[in-house]
């Protein structure tokens, strides 16, 4: 099908999360120097802060990035995410898989700008006892709703229009969240779903947003675990 193609994501970056034993270590690592972009690094650079707010954000991303770290998107990743949150002007953003929290403070880098609000949802006790430390040491404690529950049930509570989806959790249930979520994104919102490459994505999940003439699907960044991007039509 045609791709949607975006000038906005021309960069890559990163949300790093931090998971017990079973989450996945990123394809490549920073040897724990900090900002890990995935990949031919040949034009990447650090992200720089241009507010004192933004860099105790930045700070904190650099230091999760670090030591023990997982990291499950690359820099590249996270920095799409934060600015697809400013050039849509996302108010309401919804996240399902929270984890350390570090995917949520990139998204609410770009909440900053807009005003908006990030509801990040997540089952796990201990890893929202981590986010929301993190959350606060990043000074974005203010712009992030955690949402704690099974997210196949939690996600049912959005009624309010939603700007933008990002999916990075239990991968059979993308399909679900999408289904559920889908009807709320208001047309020419976004829904981002994580690890399109590996491990391998469901496939009902793309069928559903590569076979409806309602939607519009891009894969990014598949040189290491990619990103779909899909745009609800007006």
């Amino acid at each position: 099908m045609r791709h949607l193609f975006l000038g906005v994501v021309a960069l890559a970056v990163v949300g790093v999360v931090v998971q017990p034993a079973a989450a996945q270590p990123a394809a490549s690592r920073s040897g724990g120097s900090g900002f890990d972009f995935g990949g031919n690094t040949e034009f990447d650079s650090p992200p720089l802060g241009k507010t004192a707010g933004e860099k105790q954000a930045l700070a904190v991303l650099e230091e999760m990035s670090k030591g023990t770290w997982y990291l499950n998107v690359t820099t590249r990743e996270g920095r799409l995410l934060r600015q697809l949150v400013e050039a849509v002007g996302a108010k309401r953003v919804v996240e399902v898989g929270t984890s350390s929290g570090y995917s949520s403070i990139w998204l609410a880098l770009g909440l900053r700008s807009t005003g908006g609000k990030l509801f990040t949802h997540e089952i796990d006790p201990e890893k929202i006892k981590l986010a929301k430390a993190n959350f606060k040491k990043a000074g974005v404690e203010d712009l992030i709703k955690i949402v704690e529950g099974d997210a196949h049930e939690t996600v049912k509570q959005h009624k309010e229009t939603i700007d933008l989806v990002f999916l990075d959790a239990d991968k059979k249930g993308y399909i679900d969240y999408l289904q559920t979520l889908l009807p709320h994104v208001r047309p020419g919102g976004l829904i981002l779903g994580h690890d399109m490459k590996r491990p391998r994505p469901d496939p009902r999940y793309i069928e559903a947003i590569t076979k409806s003439a309602d939607l519009e699907t891009s894969f990014l960044m598949m040189e290491s675990y990619g990103i779909s991007m899909t745009l609800k039509k007006r």
